[in-house]
């Protein structure tokens, strides 16, 4: 029940509520320069979406297998040339930032080929863009908070799992898709509006994010009050009669 909790609440959070473009402002390249037509946006958001999946997978394995202290493939390489004891604390994590970026960099290549070679058109109206998801740094940002969650606890059980890095970097994508097609119908309908020149270009786009980024402001808490709904905090006086109700269960004859 805990678990189901837990994957719920980080698939809310990273697509609604901590939403990585309108909360952390990260992604904001593709987002103001592919978000002109819907369907172009859409396309940008899915292939993002299955980048930074690929990408957090291929992080979390690499992190827990070889970079944390005590992973087992850098233990075991390591445990020819040092002690057990010194193998089993080497600590590659200063590695983290290169290995990201390349997961992340082979992740794109294998999409810009999957696109070029059955959505040449979508390919097309990409241009330089999808290249760049190399550099979206949505997606590194991404990898970094699910080994945050790895490295950073104190205890080592609260770890995230696989199944809750996937969630987050799969609904984080869902949460970037959700953004740029908004931003994309809003842009379309722009096109036909009156805009004084100043504010023409880059600068609606930057003020219309920012009023989204106030919008989603309204889904803070949503998360801690689900949480609070399904798993109440225990009051004092539950604290209190838990012993005097355990005892009369014990003396009952059910």
């Amino acid at each position: 029940m805990i678990y189901f909790l837990d994957i719920m609440l980080i698939a809310l959070t990273a697509s609604l509520i901590n939403n990585f473009v309108l909360y952390y402002f990260v992604g904001i390249c593709p987002f103001v320069g592919v978000s002109r037509k819907v369907e172009m946006a859409f396309g940008m958001g899915c292939a993002v979406t299955f980048v930074i999946s690929i990408a957090a997978l291929i992080s979390w394995t690499i992190t827990t297998m070889v970079l944390i202290p005590g992973a087992p493939l850098s233990s075991f390489i390591a445990g020819f040339f040092l002690p057990e004891e010194a193998a089993g604390k080497i600590d590659l994590t200063v590695l983290s930032y290169i290995v990201y970026i390349f997961a992340i960099a082979s992740s794109v290549q294998f999409v810009e080929m999957y696109v070029r070679k059955f959505f040449p058109l979508l390919y097309r109206s990409f241009g330089v863009f999808l290249p760049l998801i190399t550099t979206n740094c949505a997606i590194l940002f991404a990898c970094l908070t699910i080994m945050s969650h790895i490295v950073g606890v104190d205890n080592p059980a609260d770890a995230w799992d696989i199944g809750r890095s996937m969630t987050l970097a799969f609904f984080g994508g869902v949460g970037f898709t959700i953004a740029i097609v908004i931003m994309s119908g809003i842009r379309e309908e722009l096109e036909i509006c009156d805009i004084p020149e100043p504010f023409q270009g880059a600068a609606i786009t930057l003020i219309i994010g920012g009023i989204l980024a106030l919008a989603f402001m309204g889904f803070t808490g949503v998360d801690s009050g689900i949480r609070d709904t399904i798993m109440p905090a225990p009051t004092e006086q539950n604290l209190t009669m838990a012993p005097l109700q355990a005892e009369i269960l014990a003396q009952s004859d059910f």
